[in-house]
This record gives structure tokens, sequence and C-alpha cells, in this order.
């Protein structure tokens, strides 16, 4: 389990591999690697990873070929979003987060209001529902609330010192980011699925 909470910038290599699954090597940059062991999970872009190799700088990473259909930004080089695995003794400063994206979202809107940016995003229709006003949502691994939704788009107010932590700065109308419901939404679902089922 995650918290949304960006601990560093990294930076990714990907090298490709023959059966279409790739291993990535990521530079952790101020990510402190040293309660860090192999196999343990670190969340690249919001996509829980395992370690399968490490150092003091850098770890890497395999990546399946069925994780790449399903995320994005895990293939070529470039920054990226890392947190560890939460501790259980952990404060929660974002809000639970699995590292398994729902969906590819994109950017369509992205611009600076005040001292502030707004970022408005096309979800995939088969997610949108779970979606709310002022609920929690995880982008390219980074825990923000949403201020509104409209059909399948959703607006958020990105605060300077989360542009200045992550790599949502980066970002261009266009852009291609992993997007994760919050696990409450799941939950309800299934009751209300339940209830259906067993009446």
């Amino acid at each position: 389990m995650f918290t949304g909470i960006i601990q560093a910038v990294g930076q990714l290599t990907p090298a490709t591999q023959s059966t279409g699954d790739i291993q990535i090597s990521i530079a952790a940059n101020q990510l402190d690697l040293s309660d860090v062991n192999i196999g343990d999970s670190i969340a690249v872009n919001g996509v829980c990873l395992t370690v399968t190799t490490i150092n003091q700088t850098h770890f890497t990473a395999d990546v399946s070929k069925e994780t790449l259909t399903v995320t994005t930004g895990l293939n070529q080089k470039g920054f990226v979003n890392l947190e560890k695995a939460m501790r259980l003794d952990s404060r929660l400063g974002g809000h639970l987060v699995s590292g398994h994206v729902d969906g590819i979202g994109e950017v369509v809107q992205f611009e600076a209001i005040n001292d502030c940016w707004l970022l408005v995003i096309r979800a995939p229709h088969a997610i949108s529902k779970y979606i709310a006003r002022k609920g929690s949502i995880c982008v390219n691994g980074v825990s923000l609330t949403t201020n509104s939704i409209e059909k399948d788009n959703f607006a958020i107010n990105i605060i300077p010192h989360t542009l200045e932590k992550t790599t949502l700065g980066a970002l261009n109308v266009g852009s291609k980011v992993n997007l994760e419901i919050d696990q409450i939404a799941r939950y309800v679902e299934r009751m209300q699925q339940w209830e259906t089922e067993s009446n």
C-alpha cells in the first residue's frame, strides 16, 4: 500500500527484453534506498513494482507486457514519481493507494490560475463513475482531490508545492497519465452488487 505522497522524482531507463516484457532501471535521486530490499515494492508513476536489484543509487524492476498495456510511462526514458510502500506506523498524508492502475487518462487542459494550476483530465468512460467531486484520485502516483467532474472530464487544482516535488509540472495537453480511483468506490459498488444478487 502507498499514500500518494511522492517521496522523490527519479529517472527511468528501460531495457527491452525479447519476451515483450522489459526491465527498467531507475536512478532514485533523493529517494532513500537504505531500508529497501530486493522484493520490496516501490510505486513508479503510480504503478506498484517489485525491486529486483538495488544499490545505493539505483534499483531495477521487471515490467510485464500486461502491465505495459494498461499503464503509461514505463517503457520510455524520463522522470518518474517515486514512493516506497508505506509502513503500518506511517502517517497517512494522502489516501490509501494500491499501485494498481485502473485506466489511462489524457490531459485536456493545464493552465496557470493565479498561484496555482488547473489540471483537467479526461478519464476512460468505464472508470468515470468512480470519480466524485471532492473525492480522492491518484494521478501518476500523486494523491489529489477532484474539484469538479463533468461527464468524463475531472478538474484538479495543483498547488506550487506539488508541481515542485512531482513530475506533474511537465504535463502538457495530450499527455497520458496513470489513474487509480479511490478504493472506497470499489467496495461501495461491490456492496451494491451483492445486495442486488442477494434479492
